[in-house]
């Protein structure tokens, strides 16, 4: 894959480099892995569900951050070599390695909950955007009454 310099975009866009390093993250998150699976479902106009495929963790193996505009989810499975050591499979398809996977929140969108049932990991998700943000109809003919 081409990288992309986006140093110009700093040089140009004064006030604008918030996308600037938006367009960054973006660019080293398709550097992932693909492990684990996941899918992102649109439950409604402002909300939203990440499932993550997380076969083999239990509930503690598993840690959920969000700082800034970044869900981080993180998976470690505890040092079990010697079990692992005594195992003999003959096809060995479910990984349980250790994961981290990182998506970028857009703006006002918080992080819910999150529950763990049948090796799916679900993260509910919702925008929710303040009063002073949202579109206001302004009516014609209407005036500012200036007091003075």
């Amino acid at each position: 894959m081409r990288t992309i310099d986006l140093s110009p975009l700093y040089r140009s866009f004064i006030g604008s480099d918030h996308l600037a390093s938006m367009i960054d993250a973006a660019a080293r998150n398709e550097k992932q892995t693909s492990y684990p699976p996941y899918n992102i479902e649109l439950v409604s106009e402002d909300k939203y569900r990440i499932t993550m495929a997380v076969a083999g963790f239990a509930q503690d193996d598993v840690e959920i951050v969000v700082q800034e505009n970044t869900l981080v989810v993180t998976g470690n499975k505890p040092n079990t070599t010697k079990e692992a050591d005594t195992k003999q499979f003959l096809h060995k398809g479910i990984s349980e390695r250790n994961f981290e996977r990182k998506f970028q929140l857009g703006d006002h969108v918080k992080v819910l909950a999150a529950d763990m049932e049948n090796g799916l990991l679900n993260i509910e998700l919702e925008r929710v955007i303040p009063e002073a943000k949202k579109p206001r109809k302004i009516e014609i003919g209407s005036r500012l009454i200036d007091n003075k």
